[in-house]
């Protein structure tokens, strides 16, 4: 039987001093050059210094945080070594991810996510034995350390990722708290989108000596984007939305609000008008965000209408519209806002709306950054114009990776058992105690029955479908 050849390294990250194990980790995911961010902090990071990285998202610094977690890191030693703070549980998962992947290459490393939004004694279980690696939220860390099921004491690297959205949150005083159950002898990487006085007073009293990493403005922002503001009063934005989502048609579009009232009166409006569109706000619990996130991130729904707040820390992949219902009041969020558009070599689009006392403020705005802004006329959809369904809909099924399932196990049930062809299946999210699932949605019904009637893995799973 032939075996597949083993990736090569990558030759420009292990020119950067990347051991053999992780460069051949990097090439496997397709990354042949470091970004601007990776190439400052990479060097520094495995020197041993502490660092204080300005990235925005989109810029690689996941990748770069991860190389400084596993150069140190000894698995056969079962303790925690690296540790990983992050706003909300949608990044942790994410970043988790990423770590996972780029260590790959290093036998029997464990990856661990500690949040809210799964009870407390499935993760400690998850804590035995000991993981190498932990990403979790302040707030559930610090729950565990006071629990006494989850100890710090062995850990080296500490990494802040999106710190300024921790602090916007309320997080300070609960990273500073688990920040004091660890090793004062370590490495701590900081990630922040800006520099505001808050990071610098947060990294004073964390870091020693941190080398400092700002990418030119030129390097970060996103040049496939076609940006565009339009002057719109506000009790006209809803149609105005309406008539962007329908004349442009987005694969995918994320349209930020103001407040969780107009979030929920948006998304309800357009659903009324037959998008499949979702609402994301702090109102929700966990569950309920995993199934906003699962839906709208695998194609079965194609307008995620969020806060700001709720929308921090979400990495979407392949996004291909960013709507603003109003004008954000600086630079950094705007520039955030639209960096999620645009990705990867595809084209994307940014819309913000502006009232007629903020086009100053627009002028402005752009005028900092170099460029003018570029004004559109709202105007009517094409006549006829409808909104295109999604290709796919959602199945829940009730079991995880505490359940040890993979998502190989659900495709063999859907495919093997159930019929379904692997073009029917799209992709398969396994968390911890629950899994989603993506289906073309003609087929929707029968994977629903399929799976109700069959088992996976030798155990049958309650399964639902997602509205």
């Amino acid at each position: 039987m032939s075996m597949s050849p083993e990736p090569a390294p990558s030759a420009a990250f292990s020119a950067l001093g990347v051991s053999e194990a992780l460069s051949r980790a990097i090439g496997a995911l397709g990354f042949d050059q470091p970004t601007p961010v990776q190439t400052a902090c990479i060097p520094a990071v495995l020197r041993g210094r502490d660092v204080r990285a300005q990235a925005q998202t989109g810029s690689g610094k996941t990748l770069a945080m991860a190389v400084g977690l596993l150069t140190q890191l000894d698995a056969s030693r079962g303790a925690v070594q690296s540790l990983v703070l992050c706003p909300t549980r949608e990044l942790a998962d994410q970043v988790a991810a990423e770590i996972r992947r780029v260590a790959r290459f290093m036998p029997n490393v464990k990856v661990a996510v500690l949040c809210g939004g799964t009870p407390v004694r499935a993760q400690a279980v998850a804590l035995t034995p000991r993981p190498h690696v932990v990403v979790g939220t302040p707030g559930r860390l610090l729950d565990h350390l006071r629990r006494e099921t989850l100890t710090l004491d062995g850990v080296r690297v500490l990494a802040l990722d999106e710190a300024d959205r921790m602090l916007d949150m309320g997080f300070g005083e609960a990273i500073r708290e688990v920040v004091g159950a660890l090793p004062k002898k370590r490495q701590t990487l900081l990630f922040s989108a800006t520099f505001p006085p808050t990071i610098e007073a947060l990294s004073a009293g964390l870091q020693r000596a941190p080398e400092v990493v700002e990418v030119a403005s030129s390097e970060s922002e996103l040049p496939d984007i076609d940006e565009a503001f339009l002057v719109v009063e506000a009790e006209a934005r809803a149609d105005v939305v309406r008539g962007l989502l329908l004349t442009h048609q987005p694969d995918s579009a994320l349209v930020f609000c103001g407040t969780r009232e107009e979030t929920r009166a948006m998304a309800q409006g357009l659903v009324s008008k037959g998008f499949s569109a979702l609402a994301l706000h702090g109102e929700l619990e966990q569950r309920e965000r995993d199934e906003v996130m699962a839906q709208f991130s695998n194609g079965s729904a194609r307008v995620l209408v969020a806060t700001d707040v709720a929308a921090r820390g979400l990495d979407i992949k392949g996004l291909a519209c960013v709507i603003a219902c109003e004008l954000p009041k600086d630079l950094d969020t705007y520039v955030h806002r639209i960096g999620r558009t645009g990705r990867a070599g595809a084209r994307g689009a940014a819309f913000a709306l502006v009232t007629p006392r903020q086009v100053d403020r627009a002028q402005a705005l752009m005028t900092s950054r170099g460029v003018g802004p570029r004004w559109l006329k709202p105007s009517p959809p094409p006549p006829g114009a409808r909104p295109t369904p999604p290709a796919m809909a959602t199945l829940a099924l009730e079991g995880g990776r505490q359940d040890k399932l993979r998502p190989g196990d659900i495709l063999g049930a859907l495919c093997g058992d159930v019929g379904l062809a692997g073009t029917e299946v799209g992709a398969i999210q396994v968390g911890l105690t629950r899994s989603y699932i993506a289906i073309t949605r003609a087929r929707i019904g029968d994977a629903l029955r399929g799976l109700r009637a069959c088992k996976v893995k030798g155990r049958a799973f309650r399964v639902r479908s997602l509205p």
